[in-house]
Parts: C-alpha cells; sequence; structure tokens
C-alpha cells in the first residue's frame, strides 16, 4: 500500500461564495508543513485554486518546491471566484458553489482558465483534479478529459451532499479505478481517466453492511449524533475519514491499518490548507488547535514511516491503477 497526500490549497475565506475579496495568508504556512513532508521523504499533491495559481506571492511560496520535485501542483476548481463569470449562469449561491450545477459550457471555461493559469505560472500541464466541494459529475469528468486531465480525486466515499444541493456518493467505495468520462462513477478497466478518492472508511472488516447501517440510519439528522456516539464508542459502526481535520492520529492509524488488511494499494490522506492557520476554518480555532493538527499529522507520517509506506504524487498513483 501506497499513501498520497492531498491539500486543498485555497483562499482563506471558508464558506465566502463571492467572487472577489479573498485573502492567501494560509499559504505562507505552507513551508513549515513542507519541511514536516520532507522530514518524513513525502511528496504531497497541491491541489490549487485561482486565487492562489494567480497571485504572485503564492506561486513565489509553491513554485521552487515544485521545481525541486518536493511536490505535485494539481488543480482545484472554486467556480465562485475562477474566471470567466457568466452572470446568466452564476448568481452567488450556495447551488453554484458546486461546479456541477453549472453548465458544460461554464464548467470547462472555468476549469480551462484555471489550467492556463498554473500553465502559465508555473511552467506545467497539471493532469490532477479536485471539485471545489466536491462538486463533480459526468460533465465534470468530460472537461477533464478534455483538456488531457489524468486523475480526479473528487469523490467522498460513502458521503451523500445533497443536502448542499451536491452530488451523492453514499453508494461510492474508497477504492480507486478507471472510467470513462460518460459513465464516471461506474469502473471500466479500459477508461482513459483514473478516479481515486479521498480515503474514508471503517475501522470494521465488511464496509458495505457497515455502510449500509450509516446511510440507513447515521445519516437521518434527528438521529445522526446520538446514535453515531454510541456505535462509535461500542466499536460498532466507526466511519473514519483519513484527514487531519476531523479524526486523530489514534483513528487515521487505525483505518490505515484496516486499508492495509483489506489490500488496498493506495490510501489518500486530504485536508485544506486553511487548517494550516488558527481561525480560518471550524477545525483550527486556535494556535494550540493549530499546533495540534500539525501533530497529528507527524503521528501519522511516523506510522507510514516504520510500516514502510511509500509516499506518491496523485499522478504517479494514477500510473499504477489497471
Amino acid at each position: 500500500m501506497k499513501l498520497i497526500i492531498t491539500i486543498d490549497t485555497e483562499e482563506d475565506n471558508w464558506g465566502d461564495y463571492r467572487p472577489t475579496g479573498a485573502t492567501l495568508e494560509n499559504i505562507k504556512k505552507i513551508p513549515v508543513l513542507q519541511q514536516l513532508f520532507d522530514d518524513y521523504h513525502v511528496t504531497p499533491t497541491y491541489l490549487i485554486t485561482y486565487a492562489v495559481a494567480a497571485d504572485e506571492p503564492s506561486v513565489g511560496i509553491l513554485k521552487p518546491i515544485l521545481d525541486q520535485d518536493r511536490c505535485e501542483i494539481g488543480t482545484h476548481c472554486h467556480p465562485w471566484n475562477t474566471p470567466p463569470f457568466d452572470p446568466s449562469h452564476e448568481k452567488s449561491s450556495r447551488r453554484n458553489s458546486m461546479l456541477c450545477n453549472l453548465p458544460f459550457d461554464v464548467q470547462f471555461s472555468k476549469i480551462n482558465h484555471l489550467h492556463g493559469t498554473i500553465r502559465k505560472n508555473f511552467g506545467i500541464e497539471p493532469t490532477s483534479f479536485r471539485s471545489g466541494r466536491w462538486g463533480y459529475s459526468e460533465d465534470v469528468a468530460r472537461c477533464l478529459y478534455k483538456l488531457g486531465y489524468k486523475v480526479d480525486t473528487s469523490i467522498l466515499p460513502y458521503i451523500d451532499w445533497s443536502y448542499e444541493e451536491g452530488p451523492n456518493f453514499s453508494r461510492v467505495s474508497p477504492k480507486p479505478y478507471r472510467c470513462f468520462p460518460e459513465t464516471t462513477f461506474k469502473e471500466s478497466v479500459n477508461g482513459p481517466l483514473v478516479e481515486i478518492p479521498a480515503t474514508i472508511g471503517y475501522l470494521q472488516q465488511n464496509f458495505e453492511l457497515c455502510n449500509f447501517f450509516y446511510q440507513r440510519f447515521l445519516q437521518q439528522p434527528l438521529c445522526r449524533l446520538r446514535l453515531a456516539g454510541i456505535f462509535h464508542q461500542l466499536g460498532l459502526l466507526n466511519n473514519i475519514w483519513l484527514s487531519p481535520e476531523p479524526c486523530t492520529g489514534k483513528e487515521m492509524i487505525q483505518l490505515a491499518r484496516r486499508m492495509m488488511k483489506k489490500r488496498y494499494p493506495f490510501i489518500n490522506m486530504f485536508f485544506h490548507s486553511t487548517a494550516l492557520k488558527a481561525g480560518l476554518s471550524h477545525y483550527v480555532k486556535t494556535k494550540e488547535e493549530e499546533q495540534a493538527f500539525l501533530r497529528r499529522i507527524k503521528e501519522f507520517l511516523s506510522f507510514a514511516q516504520g510500516e514502510g509506506i511509500e509516499s506518491v504524487k496523485l499522478s504517479q498513483a494514477a500510473e499504477q491503477i489497471e
């Protein structure tokens, strides 16, 4: 099993869907994070938004890391602040913050513009992608294929975003697979695109059975918190994200061990760059939590190193999916 780390590398303004006014203070924290990755011989994939790709100081931080082959740069499209803007289709709203809800031509224009900005400022053709807010669909996949992308990581397994007017991934597992753009949620051995979902799983052996109960009972708003806490404490149903934002180092390690036993070829740790600076997200509110966040990453990387789990870029992993 190999480790991928994908970071939504983006502006500070969590939950703000305005097209202008973004700040980028969190990007200044990336050198500290990268040093931690370097210490453990990890090569992360920074999936960057237009605000980051077009910002000279942010490019000045990320490009030397890229040029030294210490990271990969991929694409992360926030439609609300990625040009061009189409007033007839883009009234600022939660629905329109999901890329998959916009017309195909609007989606393509935005991804193409972001792609070109990365090409211009970083001197590369990015081949890895994640939709902002997990807003993925067949139309988005068609855009990626048209632009020469090789791998997507926009799927959050077992999660239904319908309440946010987004896609429903509740029946999708964390298993990587090949697919065709027109049937992006269905595995096709000869598909030109690779889907490597973010890693979410269960500490129990039977993922399908766990997910049945999770969707049937714990996704219901009235009973979710109470039942989820009871089931988690009893060790009957532990839904764990391979992310240092909602989960502890111990929980992530437990999930990785489960994925190893199930012989998954890759695990994909994921988080937002905004978690690097206190006060920018609900995951990290104080300086103490900021340091604790980095400690959780370090704890997991120490485990991975001890287990001999090799780090690979997202695009490298895609090349290994049969």
